[in-house]
Formats: structure tokens, sequence, C-alpha cells
């Protein structure tokens, strides 16, 4: 029970900025943590789902709330899945060698391919969230949508071969435990299809599709351009999964209005 706790607060003292007692990162206390990651996800969909109805309680107009629900999860996370987007942009687009775009991926610096494509992930999902604010009908999706995304990334860390000897993504494969986390990530993946699919009917079952179409083609894209994966490379598919759920809620909130 005591590395289940601690499990649950390495995966929250790491995957977000809530100020939580901080625990000795060992093989006991890192074996069950990822387990927790979809959890995040679920208080970061609540979170979402809790702004729009104060933005429409409060009657805000609908660039107000957009730009509150782009901030909600880099609040709630500290950006860390920001952060992976970012380098792997910047790594893709160096159209290098596998070994050069990994130099990029552990590269502190940030380049200025990676600063495009945030802006334009940002910009996107600012528009993205104005539209849902006009046609809410679907917006319940994102309660299980960013649960689902971490669902995803956290089942590619044990599944697939990391690329490199090193970072988060290797230590956490290396002190989890693999077997029990995989399942324990297909559960997650199953329960939250199944909530999407409850929530929103055929707009939900379309969310499940289009997260799973992109999860299979980032890891075979991962492993032939990268050899792997990374937790940079994580970070990537988590927040596009995430863009992807706004996406069709829009998609479901118009076609209901």
């Amino acid at each position: 029970m005591s590395d289940i706790w601690s499990g649950l607060l390495v995966a929250f003292g790491l995957y977000s900025a809530l100020p939580l007692p901080q625990v000795e990162w060992k093989k006991n206390t890192m074996r069950f943590a990822l387990i927790f990651l979809p959890l995040i996800g679920v208080l970061v969909g609540l979170c979402q789902l809790g702004w729009l109805w104060l933005a429409q309680m409060w009657k805000l107009n609908a660039m107000l709330y957009a730009a509150g629900a782009v901030l909600v999860p880099v609040v709630l996370t500290g950006g860390i899945h920001l952060d992976g987007f970012t380098d792997t942009c910047d790594a893709l687009c160096s159209y290098g060698d596998r070994e050069k775009r990994l130099n990029i991926l552990k590269d502190p610096h940030v380049g200025a391919f990676g600063v495009l494509w945030l802006l334009v992930l940002l910009l996107v999902q600012f528009g993205l969230f104005a539209q849902l604010y006009d046609a809410p009908g679907c917006a319940a999706l994102l309660g299980a949508g960013y649960a689902m995304a971490r669902a995803c990334g956290g089942h590619m860390i044990v599944a697939q071969p990391c690329a490199k000897d090193s970072g988060l993504a290797r230590l956490f494969s290396d002190n989890a435990d693999k077997k029990i986390v995989a399942r324990v990530m297909c559960v997650w993946m199953l329960a939250c299809a199944a909530v999407l699919a409850v929530t929103g009917k055929w707009y939900g079952v379309l969310a499940v599709g289009a997260v799973l179409v992109f999860f299979m083609y980032h890891i075979r894209k991962c492993r032939k351009i990268f050899g792997g994966i990374t937790g940079d490379l994580c970070g990537m598919c988590i927040t596009v999964c995430e863009t992807i759920t706004v996406v069709t809620a829009v998609i479901g909130g118009l076609c209901l209005r």
C-alpha cells in the first residue's frame, strides 16, 4: 500500500504543479507511479468543465474563456507536456539524422521551429475553445479526453522501446512494473473510451477513433525516426491527443447546435 501511495505522489509531483509532499525516486516508489498519470488528466478535464461552467455563469466573452481554457492545463501541469511538444517539433523540423534529432530532444535550449509550432498549437487551441464556448453541446468529452491522452502516453513508456539510455522515459520504464502498468493503462483507455462514447455518443466514438489512430501513427513514427520513445515524444502524444479531443468536441457541438 505504501508503494502505491508513493507512486501517486511521484506521478503528481512530476506531472502536475500541485504542491504535494516530495518522495524519493526509488524502485519501489516508481513501480506503480505511471498508473496514476491519467488521474491528472481527469483533474485537468474536470477543471476545464468547471471553467466553462464559471464562464457561462459569469457571462464572459468567448475570447476570455478561450484564454483561460488554454491556460488551465499549463497551470495544473506546469507545461511539462508542452515542453515535449516543442522539443519534438524542433527535432522533426531539423531534418537531420537520428543522432542529431535525439541530441536536439535533450538540448535544454529551444529552437525557432519549436517556438513557431508551439505558437501554432496555442493559437489553434484558442480558436477551438472560443468556438466550443459558442457550441458547448459536446464539452463533456473533455472530462475523459484528457485522461485518455495520458493513458496513451503512459502506455508508450512501458510498452515501447526507449530511444535513449537516459532521460525520464528510460527512468520510469526501467523502474516500472511494466506488465501491471501496461494492463492498467489499457483499462484506463477502455474506461475513457466508454465514458467518451456515453457522454458524446457518435462524437465520442469519433474522438476515441481519432485519438487511437494518431496514437498508433505516432508510435510508428517514433520507432522509425527516433528508434523508440522518449519523454518528449510522450509529451507530444499527450498534447496532440488532448487537442484532438477538443476538435471532436467542437465538431460535435456544431453538429448538435
